[in-house]
């Protein structure tokens, strides 16, 4: 039994001491994302003492807060739900300099702020080791920018280049019995929400869509009378139909409680991302504020904040992916009805092999007797434009009738099939 206990003792003391200069103890959370470029990390560190058998006080405190540093960063790169390192290509570039990256001189320039008091502090190990927890803000971005530096993942202007940063609006949630728009007007708290989002969509280097313009609802007219049939879902056709690759709907909630004579307040918010397109689902979060004495709009920021970078952190892992398929477009091919059945499938027919010759990758939605719905992805040299592809469609097409434009927005192209 002694033997047995030996070795277990043998392997876990091996295992910290050789990481080298890795963190040893990789246990951390998340408190919060305090603002678009940094988040609050609460990390543990093991502290060991390599130089003396009966390990310094002062030695094992500061290889134990060196330890919860790099556990902080090391959490940030592959921790959580959302970490910077996402793909298997990244992480094992990243192993190839992980040693050099996490010396303890190159990850405290990572450290923005740090507490001056541990939550936890602990001996362990009959005193030769000790164990702390201790609360870090690190800067993401700049985390985030050393990695582009190093090729380790994808520079954001690199992926405009190839495909364009997704387009996105932030539309409110609604039942249907009050527009988007209309309550972007009159409900102080769900324009706070928007504002949020946008600043952090800004401040991230992406183009942000404000929906707010009268315009749009006469797009949003057209598209639901080009999708007859579909249920009516405000912001999922108003993205549409503006032309947005995603869009981020969410909703507000402010509860109240009385403490003596003071009212405090506590801010929940729910936050989905979704792909135009197709209305996948990419990411949904819910934030929450600290409950306290203080205004809607400060509760309503800090609850946001802690929502939307995760979501963010998904839409960044998905827009990734669909590099490797291209450009992605929403089509639907509508049949004029003065053709039977036949002479209309002929035409569907006609229509899907000439995207087949267009697209790099093609998925059918629904092929009806008289509507063609499909996703198209195409290469962005070869079509930098929704335009491109309907002139290129339009010219090669040899069936009855002709192909003419109902409309083209950045993603949604609307096209109908007749003699007139």
């Amino acid at each position: 039994m002694q033997r047995i206990l030996i070795v277990i003792l043998l392997i876990i003391n091996n295992g910290l001491f050789g990481q080298g200069n890795l963190p040893r103890a990789r246990e951390a959370v998340l408190l919060e994302s305090s603002s678009p470029s940094e988040v609050m990390v609460r990390a543990t560190g093991f502290g060991i003492d390599r130089k003396h058998r009966k390990p310094k006080a002062k030695t094992l405190d500061k290889s134990a807060n060196n330890d919860a540093k790099k556990t902080a960063v090391w959490f940030v790169l592959f921790g959580g739900s959302d970490p910077l390192l996402q793909t298997d290509g990244e992480k094992q570039k990243f192993e190839k300099i992980q040693e050099d990256f996490f010396k303890t001189d190159n990850i405290h320039k990572y450290i923005s702020w740090e507490a001056d008091y541990y939550d936890k502090r602990l001996r362990i190990d009959n005193g030769k080791m000790l164990k702390v927890e201790k609360t870090f803000k690190i800067n993401k971005s700049l985390l985030e920018a050393e990695l582009v530096k190093r090729s380790i993942i994808i520079k954001p202007a690199s992926i405009s280049k190839l495909v364009g940063m997704p387009t996105i609006m932030v539309i409110p949630e609604t039942t249907g019995d009050i527009a988007p728009l209309e309550l972007l007007k009159i409900d102080p708290d769900i324009k706070k929400g928007a504002e949020v989002i946008e600043s952090y969509l800004t401040a991230k280097k992406y183009t942000v869509i404000v929906p707010e313009q009268q315009q749009v609802l006469q797009e949003l007219t057209a598209t639901q009378y080009a999708l007859g049939g579909v249920e009516e879902d405000y912001s999922y056709l108003l993205a549409l139909s503006i032309g947005s690759d995603v869009y981020i709907s969410y909703n507000v909630f402010v509860a109240s409680r009385k403490i003596g004579s003071s009212t405090v307040k506590k801010a929940v918010v729910g936050c989905r991302a979704y792909e135009t397109t197709t209305g996948r689902l990419l990411g949904t979060e819910t934030g929450y504020s600290r409950e306290r004495l203080a205004p809607n709009p400060a509760l309503i920021e800090e609850a946001m904040n802690d929502a939307v970078d995760k979501v963010l952190s998904r839409i960044s892992n998905y827009w990734k992916s669909d590099i490797k398929r291209g450009v992605q477009y929403k089509m639907i091919v509508s049949v004029s009805d003065s053709y039977d059945s036949d002479e209309a499938e002929d035409i569907i027919f006609k229509i899907s092999d000439l995207l087949k010759e267009i697209a790099s990758s093609l998925k059918e939605n629904s092929v009806a007797d008289y509507t063609y719905d499909v996703l198209i992805w195409v290469t962005p040299e070869q079509y930098p434009s929704a335009t491109d592809i309907y002139r290129t469609l339009k010219s090669r097409y040899n069936g009855a009738g002709s192909v003419k434009k109902i409309s083209i927005s950045r993603k949604l192209i609307l096209l109908s099939v007749s003699d007139e």
